[in-house]
């Protein structure tokens, strides 16, 4: 009989089918030992262990042995406790297969042994059951097998304190870092060298791990910097970006720190959304010539121009987007926005982007694909008074406009999709797409550039914008 009295229980849960007697306190009779107390081991699993082993382990040396003999044992590919290889065999006893279910229920609760299997699933997936199983039985059969200490040392007393953070949590699950935040939390009441013995960590480890955890705050302004520009510049720039950004107000890290930083920041720039493919199809009349043949780079502005329309769905209504796009820094020489994709709209930004180029010697290429609206007598008419050379994609070929259709995806992929247009109206949206477009022109970075903008990068050179 054991001396000390039954504790009471965790949780009190009614199980269907349970026994008429009480489980718990019978088994604490026979072995001495409250298996309860162990994270996700309810009575009905202890009674499953006991029934199957015995309360005599001893025939297994060590736990890892009984874990093996269970069929737990982690992979080759699981880092720590390599018993047995990859090709452990599928346990078929009871045990096992009820420990793996605790693995996964322990897996949900805020403790040492839930954040251990959440930090095994997140890396090698449902193998994580396993290996969270098997610290369960090595540390029940630990419990099973080493009777309670009558006397205690002070030492002894340290590693109580330490299981009693989490009732049956192994020393053996937690990692340096973590056994050095519980010797500082406990260095006012016992030793360091006392505290260094009970967790197994070396001195130079718990130092190693104190430094760099008084480090961690290292870059606490360089994190606010980050996210101010982040947050600034419509929540789309990436760590590329992001660090030529820093460079410029002289804050020299590596990209590795950044990207580091954002990911602890939860700083996620938007990425592009896979949409099906559709191809132009149908011919009206004859069309130019394909001139630029993907050949979208360019020695000097105004040389190649690249337009198309973009379609936005909002609740109130649709808008579109016509843009004219340079091809020698990606600039918006001119563009328009309407609710209807018609005739207006097309030629109203041509009308701009002529009037750019007006007393000037350049005479650019105008690519665009084989829609109708680079077709109307409008648009030819003005194309031929401002003596202009036109040139169109092949036959649902969006690709050969691959430099326009690209700029929209980045439009919306930074500024479109991340936000909810639920409660704007279409003359919001207008001035705020407008206001985008400007800020992409005269502010927003490109690495091919030199990390400047369009604007900063055509007075660079000594061109005007």
């Amino acid at each position: 009989m054991p001396e000390t009295p039954l504790a009471k229980p965790r949780t009190k849960t009614k199980q269907v089918n349970a026994p008429k007697f009480d489980v718990r306190a019978m088994l604490y009779q026979l072995t001495g030992i409250d298996l309860t107390l162990i994270h996700g081991i309810g009575s009905s699993v202890a009674l499953s262990l006991i029934a199957e082993c015995g309360t005599d382990l001893s025939r297994w040396p060590t736990e890892k042995h009984f874990t093996s003999w269970l069929c737990l044992s982690p992979g080759c590919k699981i880092s720590g406790g390599k018993v047995l290889s990859s090709h452990t065999r599928k346990s078929n006893s009871r045990v096992a297969s009820q420990l793996r279910l605790v693995a996964s229920t322990v897996g949900r609760t805020e403790t040492a042994l839930g954040a251990f299997y959440r930090r095994l699933a997140a890396r090698i997936g449902i193998q994580a059951q396993i290996s969270t199983s098997s610290a369960i039985a090595s540390v029940s059969s630990s419990n099973c097998s080493v009777a309670p200490p009558t006397s205690a040392s002070r030492c002894s007393r340290s590693r109580r304190v330490f299981l009693r953070k989490d009732q049956g949590i192994g020393l053996h699950l937690l990692t340096n870092r973590e056994k050095t935040q519980l010797v500082d939390a406990l260095r006012q009441t016992y030793s360091t060298a006392e505290l260094l013995s009970s967790v197994a960590l070396a001195r130079s480890s718990y130092f190693y791990h104190r430094s760099r955890l008084k480090a961690a705050e290292k870059y606490a302004e360089v994190r606010r910097t980050i996210t101010d520009i982040f947050e600034r510049n419509h929540c789309c720039y990436g760590y590329r970006r992001i660090q030529a950004s820093l460079v410029r107000q002289c804050v020299c890290i590596s990209e590795k720190v950044v990207r580091r930083l954002m990911k602890q920041e939860s700083l996620v720039a938007a990425v592009p959304r896979r949409r099906r493919y559709g191809s132009y199809m149908g011919e009206i009349g004859p069309a130019p010539e394909n001139l630029i043949q993907r050949d979208f780079s360019a020695t000097a502005p105004n040389q190649k121009w690249l337009t198309d329309i973009s379609e936005f769905q909002l609740p109130e209504g649709k808008v579109y987007l016509s843009p004219m796009i340079d091809c020698f820094d990606g600039m918006v020489v001119s563009w328009s926005i309407s609710t209807r994709p018609d005739a207006e709209l097309v030629n109203t930004m041509l009308d701009a982007a002529i009037a750019s180029v007006q007393g000037g010697q350049a005479r650019p290429v105008v690519h665009s694909d084989r829609g109708a609206h680079y077709r109307w007598p409008g648009w030819l008419t003005r194309i031929a008074d401002a003596k202009l050379v036109r040139s169109m994609s092949r036959k649902g070929y969006s690709p050969d406009n691959a430099a326009c259709e690209g700029f929209f995806g980045r439009l919306k992929t930074e500024w479109f999709y991340a936000r909810d247009w639920r409660a704007t109206t279409i003359e919001q949206f207008t001035q705020a797409l407008d206001a985008y477009i400007r800020w992409y022109n005269e502010q927003r970075i490109k690495m091919s550039l030199g990390a400047r903008s369009p604007v900063e990068y055509r007075r660079a050179f000594g061109i005007a914008a």
